[in-house]
């Protein structure tokens, strides 16, 4: 019985360790190939002149598709916001998902909408159209904004589809505050690709919680005096500018962040429009571009850049919070098991051979078998065969790594966009970085359990996300 005990921790540590150097090789390698990205693109583009676009005739046309739920408290400054955008050939269309509060009523008489008899052809089916507004005043001639029966996110933005006749659309959260440049940026890497097509591309997202905004404009950029916010400044950080900047470059992409991200739309239709039976339509809507693109053998890129041209409101309670994660968890694995067939194929490229085994492997099962581990340990603790030296090698290992990487994010932001400019910020940030590991990642772990618990006994609910809203000085 001892020789049996002796095999399984035999074969359980190492196979923990093999797992923990797998997995922060992977974070190394991505980290390295994003800092050489960054510095090629604010290379290439320091001396870039955007007004050339923005004054150009043959600039390619945009619409901006924003689904609303419930957004009453933020609904007119976010509108404001997106209507300031720079740029020559782009439309707004709103579109009211059924909201039960006032949204509806604040926009009609804030934006002197009234209702319209424009086509509407249902390439994509969607939940029935109550009406179709624009503004009596000129001055909001670019806005359009849809009333609806209440059907999700997903089926928002393809009635926003279905409307539209630009060559590109721009998916964004209608609670999202863009740059005024965004569109301008964003375009970019559609008109530099001479010899493939650019399908997707997303730029960097950044917390607004605690940001002065006015007139719809981030004006001065506060970091959250509040835990969570501040702790999800280094998580955005890290996950945008080391880990899709490697993956845009690897063109192995499977996510363009739902905040905001631009589309072709000839190929968003040709591949079915957003997917309304999953609560990851993002993911799986770019994953089935792909597959659409590979299958007809078309060349093509999903492109990311590291501007940040989008902020948006983060969870700043755990309730909201783990309902965010949970809602993440489980529509990562509805797109791994939807498109499971790009699992090592070879015919899928990078996307089926790095892609799609990276997420099941280290985004998805990362949390259970981290989990697993910390079970094995105290069992192993119960029983009296505790390797006390591996545990503490192994966690002073983990603990370490996960600090150095979110400081390399935060060097890589000072390095380039440097937003937070107050030196006492950048030390805030630095020592909240010392507390992740402990105090938020065992909180992410248990997010992501239940969001596989809950994937699997069929509860597939979205969960509400309260706002606070966008204020002016909210915590002073």
């Amino acid at each position: 019985m001892y020789e049996i005990v002796k095999i399984f921790k035999y074969v359980i540590e190492n196979g923990i360790f093999v797992y923990s150097i797998l997995i922060f090789s992977a974070y190394f390698i991505m980290s390295v190939i994003s800092a050489f990205e960054i510095y090629r693109y604010m290379k290439k583009n320091s001396f870039i002149d955007y007004s050339t676009i923005i004054s150009s005739p043959l600039s390619p046309s945009i619409s901006i598709i924003a689904p609303a739920y419930n957004e009453g408290k933020t609904i007119i400054e976010n509108i404001r916001s997106l209507l300031s955008i720079h740029y020559n050939n782009f439309e707004v269309i709103i579109i009211n998902d059924g909201s039960k509060d006032d949204s509806m009523e604040k926009i009609i008489t804030h934006y002197e909408l009234e209702k319209i008899n424009v086509p509407y052809n249902s390439f994509i089916e969607t939940k029935p159209v109550r009406g179709i507004y624009k503004s009596k005043n000129k001055a909001y001639n670019k806005l359009v904004v849809i009333d609806k029966e209440n059907g999700g996110k997903s089926d928002s933005l393809n009635a926003g589809i279905n409307l539209c006749d630009k060559k590109y659309f721009a998916a964004v959260d209608v609670d999202c505050i863009l740059e005024e440049d965004a569109l301008l940026k964003m375009i970019k890497p559609f008109l530099e690709e001479p010899e493939c097509r650019v399908i997707a591309a997303g730029g960097v997202i950044r917390i607004a919680n605690s940001c002065k905004i006015e007139g719809g404009k981030i004006i001065e950029v506060n970091l959250s005096k509040k835990f969570l916010p501040r702790i999800q400044v280094i998580e955005y950080s890290r996950a945008f500018l080391m880990g899709r900047m490697a993956w845009s470059r690897l063109n192995g992409l499977l996510l363009i962040s739902g905040a905001f991200g631009v589309f072709d739309r000839e190929i968003a239709l040709k591949s079915g429009g957003y997917d309304c039976k999953t609560v990851g339509e993002d993911m799986e809507l770019i994953v089935r571009m792909r597959r659409y693109m590979i299958e007809h053998k078309l060349k093509y890129k999903v492109v990311y850049i590291p501007d940040p041209l989008c902020w948006t409101e983060v969870p700043e309670t755990l309730k909201v919070l783990s309902r965010q994660r949970n809602r993440w968890t489980r529509g990562t694995i509805e797109t791994l098991f939807k498109h499971k067939k790009l699992f090592f194929n070879k015919k899928y490229g990078n996307l089926g051979m790095l892609g799609h085994p990276y997420w099941l492997f280290f985004e998805w099962l990362a949390p259970i078998i981290e989990f697993l581990g910390i079970f094995y340990f105290i069992l192993i603790a119960v029983m009296g065969h505790p390797n006390w030296p591996f545990f503490i090698v192994l966690l002073l290992f983990v603990y370490l790594f996960a600090v150095s990487f979110s400081v390399w994010a935060l060097l890589f932001e000072e390095l380039t966009f440097r937003k937070y400019r107050r030196k006492r910020d950048v030390v805030r940030l630095i020592l909240t970085s010392f507390l992740e590991p402990v105090l938020y990642h065992p909180l992410n772990v248990w997010f992501a359990l239940r969001g596989n618990f809950h994937y699997f006994i069929g509860k597939n609910l979205w969960g509400k996300m309260d706002r606070t809203g966008f204020t002016v000085n909210k915590e002073t």
